[in-house]
């Protein structure tokens, strides 16, 4: 698509906030209300303890599904960013094609990793779903906590998959060259923290 197109930006601009929206928007908001559903239940089971002598028996089990849950949605935003630990100072020294090329590696191993573990723990939650296994303290079904980590690892790999579409596919702005918007802050298209770094 030619930067010389009129509809080129605004087209690339509008796909870059329903990236945005869905792989960082999202988990975002599901991330709070975990965290404000736990802290209720934290708190509910502290006056149950302490004011009735009743403390909520499948409390602490709960907020550790829970927990793997919000591990799980947030590492979906976390590689969307970019934002992994991860050691650059190798990456900072180079440019151009060189870049580009360990960007590149980073990716693909980045990918490969999170496909074969998602191969795995698709074969944990077929075993659990085929023999019901369910929690000792809730009675939650054991599918159900290995799925969302499931999930959350096949959403990582089609995050980063779609940043480095986006990074390749460049957008340029205001007719500069591709990255020439790496200074900017993140407001405009919603898509320059994609442009920056594509590498989990």
């Amino acid at each position: 698509m030619s930067s010389d197109d009129p509809g080129a930006q605004p087209r690339g601009a509008r796909l870059g906030r329903v990236v945005q929206f869905l792989f960082d928007t999202v988990p975002r908001a599901i991330i709070g209300t975990l965290i404000l559903i736990g802290v209720a239940i934290i708190f509910a089971n502290v006056i149950g303890r302490y004011l009735f002598g009743a403390a909520i028996f499948w409390a602490e089990e709960i907020l550790i599904f829970m927990v793997v849950g919000l591990v799980s949605v947030s590492a979906i935003a976390v590689s969307f960013n970019g934002a992994h630990l991860r050691m650059d100072l190798l990456l900072e020294r180079v440019s151009g094609r060189a870049r580009r090329l360990i960007e590149g590696l980073t990716t693909l191993s980045f990918i490969v990793c999170c496909a074969f573990v998602a191969v795995q723990s698709f074969a944990v939650v077929s075993a659990f779903s085929r023999t019901g296994t369910v929690s000792l303290t809730a009675g939650v079904p054991l599918v159900v906590p290995h799925t969302v980590l499931l999930v959350g690892f096949v959403l990582m790999i089609v995050a980063v998959g779609v940043r480095a579409m986006l990074a390749f596919r460049g957008r340029p702005r205001n007719g500069g060259p591709r990255g020439a918007d790496e200074g900017d802050d993140e407001g405009g298209s919603g898509v320059t923290r994609v442009d920056r770094s594509w590498t989990g």
